[in-house]
């Protein structure tokens, strides 16, 4: 498949499956009162802060900016780009415990077993263990079954970002096994040297065309409903 084609594919599978389907849940399930376990100091205060009073508005508010700004978007997005490469038969899901995806390295013409994360500082020290004994538990049972496997091929693949912004947790792995970030990684797993950079281009392109201008007041306006029946607000 040429490069371009390919980009488009990947664009077009981020705006349908991460961007539009975010704001569609978000708008499916954050409009409801009934998903929120609400803290009524807090939720005043807040109020506050982002109405100028205590009101319906500044109550929809304080509660819905968080749930659409959250990390819930950042854990899918891990998820539908791990989906994506299998979708896009760029790789195949692993049957081995503890990998996410096998692909052929376009750059050393290897299989590699690999982990997948979204960005360079998205694991925390307690995580760098089991990663580890992870990976050693691959390399243990391809030795046992007389798989001739480096530890080059057990790779954790890093989505965003460059080798300059890894944490000392994504460091310590690499002492190992291979953290593999950004360009390189997208390189590896598409065969293009410079796919990279030129889907962030086009993932500015769309995001600047999305049609996003209600969508923020559509979800809080109809949560604003639901509160002023509620019995668990008195704004008199």
């Amino acid at each position: 498949m040429k490069e371009e084609a390919l980009l488009k594919l990947v664009i077009d599978y981020f705006d349908e499956k991460v961007f539009s389907n975010h704001q569609k849940e978000i708008l499916r399930k954050h409009s409801k009162l009934s998903s929120y376990k609400v803290n009524p100091i807090i939720v005043r205060y807040l109020s506050k802060v982002l109405d100028d009073k205590f009101s319906p508005l500044g109550v929809a508010k304080a509660l819905f900016y968080p749930r659409v700004l959250g990390t819930s978007i950042n854990t899918s997005f891990g998820t539908k780009s791990q989906t994506m490469f299998i979708d896009l038969n760029l790789a195949k899901g692993s049957l081995i415990k503890g990998m996410d995806i096998e692909f052929l390295d376009k750059i050393d013409n290897r299989q590699k077993w690999c982990q997948l994360k979204s960005g360079p500082n998205t694991i925390n020290l307690g995580d760098v263990n089991p990663l580890l004994k992870k990976f050693a538990s691959v390399a243990n049972l391809a030795r046992t079954n007389k798989i001739k496997l480096n530890n080059s091929d057990l790779i954790l693949g890093v989505l965003y970002g460059n080798e300059d912004q890894l944490s000392q947790h994504y460091r310590k792995i690499d002492e190992t096994y291979p953290v593999i970030i950004g360009r390189e990684f997208w390189h590896r797993i598409t065969g293009f040297p410079n796919f990279y950079s030129r889907l962030l281009l086009k993932i500015d392109k769309l995001i600047k065309d999305l049609n996003t201008e209600d969508f923020f007041e559509k979800g809080y306006l109809l949560l604003v409903e639901e509160i002023k029946e509620s019995d668990l607000f008195d704004f008199s």
